[in-house]
């Protein structure tokens, strides 16, 4: 179709021009002139041809324009097919690997379920076997609840036992020494008990002489070597008890200087000044010319 429209464009350009050629001497004829006239019959019919083909032409143009842009769509939507095509091969790809891996995971999913079933029946299996052991333990546990004694129950059992035993014990002990010592004589005990005073074997010592306070045998002695044995273990208090007992047994005996000093001197260690001041200065007064005296004055600070 282009090329016949090409032919009559042709075909009309060389007529016009031989026609122009020979025009009229007034412009009768002038085929290129905006309004003609004097026209023959053939040039009238040149003249519609060419209006004919001058809107033809122009009418061709505008389709060949048309033309153009359509090609320039078609070739558009051609390069957008393509890549849809590609595209949607691309999807099918990706789509056949998603099945496949559904697939594998839908069979892993089975076989997952299935090991979970196995698991599921093996646990529940083990439940029950610990609900009759935890049942059998509650019923272990309340038997001995009913039957025994609780621990700190059983502690404190073991605690009066063991008290007891050692009560006994000293009990026992005791009585061994009364009886060996009512089997001793007086004045072999009271040897005895100076030789363990000498040996400084106090506690045995103290021992003997309680037992002779016992037999009221030599009480006042007694009570006083019993005092002075606290008085060198620095038991101050329980020394100036048996020292105040010698004393009101009997205050005319040899050791009373020393009695009297260790009294005064234990007073004052215990912080009783002014009693203590006071057996200094009887001291002196009573004894002037003892030894005993003389380490009260020390004490008075007199020369």
């Amino acid at each position: 179709m282009k090329s016949n429209i090409q032919a009559l464009v042709l075909i009309t350009f060389v007529s016009t021009f031989s026609f122009a050629s020979e025009p009229s001497a007034f412009g009768a004829g002038d085929l290129t002139s905006s309004n003609p006239y004097g026209l023959t019959q053939n040039e009238k019919v040149i003249l519609q041809t060419k209006d004919t083909l001058k809107k033809v032409a122009t009418y061709t143009k505008s389709q060949a324009s048309q033309l153009d842009s359509l090609r320039e769509r078609i070739d558009g939507m051609q390069s957008i097919v393509e890549n849809l095509s590609i595209k949607s091969h691309n999807n099918k790809v990706s789509l056949r690997k998603l099945k496949d891996e559904s697939d594998a995971n839908i069979e892993n999913i089975h076989q997952f379920q299935t090991r979970l079933g196995v698991n599921i029946a093996k646990n529940t299996q083990e439940i029950k076997k610990l609900h009759r052991m935890i049942l059998e333990l509650s019923q272990v546990v309340d038997k001995i609840n009913t039957e025994h004694v609780s621990k700190d129950e059983f502690n404190a059992l073991i605690r009066d036992v063991n008290n007891f035993k050692t009560l006994v014990a000293k009990e026992i002990k005791s009585q061994k020494k009364s009886v060996k010592s009512q089997k001793v004589s007086s004045a072999k005990l009271y040897n005895q008990a100076k030789t363990y005073y000498n040996k400084k074997y106090y506690t045995k010592a103290i021992q003997n002489y309680k037992e002779l306070i016992k037999r009221n045998y030599k009480p006042a002695y007694s009570h006083y070597m019993i005092g002075e044995m606290y008085f060198k273990r620095k038991n101050y208090a329980d020394a100036i008890s048996y020292f105040k007992k010698s004393a009101s047994l009997y205050d005319k005996a040899s050791y009373m200087p020393t009695l009297l000093l260790h009294s005064a001197i234990a007073m004052d260690k215990t912080g009783d000044k002014e009693h203590a001041k006071a057996f200094f200065n009887a001291i002196v007064a009573k004894y002037p010319n003892s030894k005993e005296a003389k380490k009260a004055k020390e004490f008075l600070g007199i020369n």
